[in-house]
């Protein structure tokens, strides 16, 4: 072979093989930079994807937030606090895929503090229902203040979703242009380099290929996404719908049959009693006791719902409940009868609590009732005492109680317990498995209510056949001023009387409670003087120096009893002041417990309540 030739091939070779190695390099660069803008399309693919999950739980910790506004149950609360938790994850998540780029990390900070006044706005909400601020609660709802967090949360993730598809625009458009310089290099490539970019191009196909089913995917993901988010919208507002219409007749529908059986007693035996008195006939009084009757098992309903709703106004005393549950043993021992044994467990070394003595007893005898129908046959009914510490761990299982120091108070029957499903519902108002007429379903409601008012906490356990205990924890009591009240069963039966020297001002803006107020202090030997509103009481104090107590209803459309008292007490320093009312919120009751310095009588009262609270008012005064 000549020598130019032998040159030329070589030359030729040594092009062949640049061109070669030339399209060899090109095609690993150009392979590398695929597979490079395929993670990042990954990335983009997963950012969008958690973009998307982000605001899923955003919607998830509403939904929770808004099905307790409507039951006030903790068991609403699990998609927001599982959403909480799963968020901060989330969003750690995505700041590791977007640290590369100034503007993603910028958006995903502004969305961050989107969801993060979101989430305040639902938290602030919650803490207002627990604190028994229903109607702020309600008045943030309508604000519509979380409606518009949720827009900008929706909108931020909206734009960062454009974004990033944006992004794989500019990535599939770069990679289409490095297919087309390798298709033109294979062009000027040996045919061995015509091959190898024959196979290339077909890897960048399968690679566009992917990419767009991959934004279809997502595309569709999306659409999916949003119609699933607005049927889950309204599907939820239909539940809350029917759930509250449920919750209301529920309720009412339980008021209106016990308040009905109340009443027709009421009515039917001051029917019968009119009649037998206008036929000059004695045999009355029977009637009389049954209309009493009934007035106060009224008067007990309403009790108990205030309770159930822990609006009722406590007067807390320090307690020590060995000697409460032992004060208890007789009443408990009668009411129970003789099938029940009662048996008291007394802790030595107990803890004092702070709790109205009357309320709980009414609760620990709520529950030792309970257990007496559990066991028709007879049984042991066992009230234990102890002290208690709940832990961190327990308090985060149990939403809404403080971990801390209690005294316990444990009443445990050997009845016939209760199915998982019953103990569940066992606290729920007017939920009965007893028979018609043998329970108002109220009673476990009013201990529930009046524990939780005192900063407690109380659980069910309970198996079928096994029997059942209920736990009451009651906070401890740490000071040392106060004298440890005693259960109130152990007081006088007896009627105290007044003296006709002693004058009561009744002040009263109804006329007829005015007129049967003051014949009641008449018939416990009291001088009793009437005052239909606040300015006429006050001329009455003014002109008889010798009242020495002030008998007034809370709520007077002139002024508050509170403020007529505390002018008649500017006047009269020695005076002493008892307040009524059915219900009152914050005049003399504020945080549903009573003002140290006030003398309260609930309405409806009896002669005798009546007597005992004007004689421990006046006995004070001496």
């Amino acid at each position: 072979m000549p020598t130019f030739l032998r040159k030329r091939s070589i030359v030729s070779l040594l092009i062949a093989f640049t061109l070669l190695l030339g399209v060899i390099v090109a095609t690993v660069l150009i392979n590398a930079r695929q597979q490079h803008d395929q993670a990042n399309v990954q990335r983009s693919l997963d950012i969008e994807l958690r973009l998307a999950h982000v605001f899923s739980l955003v919607q998830d910790a509403e939904t929770g937030q808004r099905g307790f506004l409507l039951t006030e149950k903790e068991s609403y609360l699990l998609p927001y606090e599982a959403a909480v938790r799963e968020l901060d994850a989330e969003f750690a998540a995505l700041g590791a895929r977007v640290s590369d780029n100034q503007h993603r990390v910028a958006a995903l900070a502004a969305l961050r503090v989107d969801v993060q006044e979101k989430l305040a706005e639902l938290r602030k909400t919650i803490e207002l229902v627990r604190d028994g601020r229903m109607e702020d609660a309600l008045e943030e709802v309508r604000s519509d203040r979380g409606q518009a967090l949720m827009r900008r949360a929706r909108e931020a993730v909206q734009r960062m979703s454009a974004a990033e598809q944006q992004i794989l625009v500019e990535r599939q458009a770069y990679s289409a242009g490095a297919a087309a310089l390798t298709r033109t290099g294979e062009i000027l490539a040996l045919l061995l380099a015509i091959a190898l970019g024959a196979l290339t191009i077909k890897d960048s196909q399968r690679l566009f290929a992917k990419i767009a089913d991959a934004n279809e995917a997502l595309r569709v993901a999306n659409t999916k996404v949003l119609e699933e988010s607005q049927q889950k919208e309204r599907l939820e507002q239909q539940l809350r719908q029917s759930q509250k219409l449920e919750a209301i007749g529920h309720l009412t529908g339980g008021i209106a049959h016990d308040f009905n059986n109340m009443l027709a007693v009421i009515i039917s035996s001051l029917n019968l009693l009119k009649r037998r008195a206008e036929r000059g006939e004695k045999d009355f009084l029977k009637f009389a006791d049954s209309a009493l009757d009934g007035a106060e098992r009224a008067a007990m309903l309403t009790h108990r719902l205030l309770a159930f709703a822990r609006q009722q106004p406590l007067s807390p005393q320090a307690v020590d409940c060995n000697k409460f549950v032992a004060g208890m043993s007789d009443l408990l021992r009668r009411t129970l009868g003789e099938m029940v044994k009662v048996e008291t467990v007394l802790a030595g070394g107990l803890w004092r609590t702070f709790v109205d003595p009357s309320e709980l007893e009414s609760a620990v005898l709520n529950l030792a009732v309970n257990g007496r129908d559990a066991m028709p046959d007879g049984g042991r009914l066992t009230i234990e005492t102890g002290n208690a510490s709940l832990d961190d761990v327990y308090a985060a299982q149990h939403v809404g109680v403080p971990a801390g120091q209690y005294v316990l108070v444990t009443v445990t029957d050997t009845g016939v317990g209760m199915a998982p499903e019953v103990a569940a519902k066992a606290f729920d108002p007017f939920y009965t498995t007893k028979g018609i007429g043998k329970g108002t379903g109220l009673g476990l409601s009013q201990v529930f209510g009046f524990v939780k008012q005192s900063g407690g906490h109380v659980k069910i356990y309970s198996e079928p056949e096994q029997g059942t205990a209920i736990k009451i924890y009651l906070p401890r009591f740490f000071g040392d001023d106060t004298e440890p009240a005693s259960s109130p069963a152990a007081a006088a039966t007896v009627v105290p009387m007044g003296s006709p020297d002693i004058v009561v001002l009744v002040v009263e803006d109804e006329e007829r409670m005015l007129r049967l107020a003051s014949e009641a202090f008449h018939d416990l030997g009291y001088t009793a003087l009437q005052a239909d509103g606040p300015a006429t009481a006050l001329r009455i104090i003014a002109e008889r120096p010798d009242i020495s107590l002030l008998f007034t209803d809370v709520v007077m459309p002139e002024m508050s009893g509170r403020s007529l008292a505390e002018e008649a007490l500017r006047q009269r320093p020695g005076l002493k002041v008892i307040y009524t009312t059915g219900f009152s919120r914050n005049a003399v009751i504020h945080n549903g417990v009573l003002d140290r310095d006030v003398n309260f009588l609930t309405k409806p009262f009896t002669l005798e309540q009546l007597a005992r609270k004007v004689r421990a008012v006046l006995k004070g005064a001496e």
